[in-house]
């Protein structure tokens, strides 16, 4: 079996059975990544769709095969946020018999604000392994970096929104 890099280096030059194969390597990872970032089946077949139509259009852009992986997943992620801020806008009425559950939303906006507060490759590492359920191993492939590094990049991320919330609390 050919190994993804070789194959990525084919698609990259042109070749459209390499980017199909490639399509196939990665069309698992991407869904069960957009269906965990946005809980729809269909807006995250809608978004692997967009991703992998503009991958196809850019791959010739790629200059390092070696990173298509982690390339693709960031034009997904970044589609999954788009889709997300779409949510956001949109208002549809409530039916009457929905359980109410008390949450203290300021605690929620204070979690989502340390996680904005990351930068976007320590939200995409966290993402994929809290929401996507991804092992380091499994992350490190993906982002082309070693098991150690995403490991440690985790740990500091979350290190981060710890001080982040921790400084909010001693604030109020």
């Amino acid at each position: 079996m050919e190994h993804e890099r070789e194959i990525a280096s084919r698609a990259v030059k042109g070749d459209r059975e390499a980017f199909g194969r490639l399509y196939e390597l990665v069309y698992k990872d991407l869904y069960r990544f957009a269906l965990y970032m946005l809980k729809n089946c269909q807006d995250a077949q809608d978004m692997v769709s967009e991703a992998v139509t503009d991958a196809y259009a850019g791959i010739q852009a790629l200059r390092n095969p070696e990173v298509f992986r982690a390339w693709i997943f960031k034009i997904l992620a970044n589609k999954c946020r788009r889709k997300l801020k779409e949510y956001a806008g949109r208002t549809e009425e409530l039916p009457g018999d929905l359980p109410v559950f008390p949450r203290d939303t300021s605690e929620d906006m204070d979690v989502r604000n340390a996680f904005l507060r990351l930068t976007e490759e320590e939200r995409l590492i966290l993402s994929l392994s809290l929401f996507g359920g991804y092992s380091s191993r499994e992350i490190a492939e993906t982002l082309n970096l070693n098991d150690n590094t995403v490991r440690s990049k985790q740990s500091r991320a979350l290190k981060k929104m710890q001080n982040e919330l921790e400084g909010r609390k001693g604030g109020i």
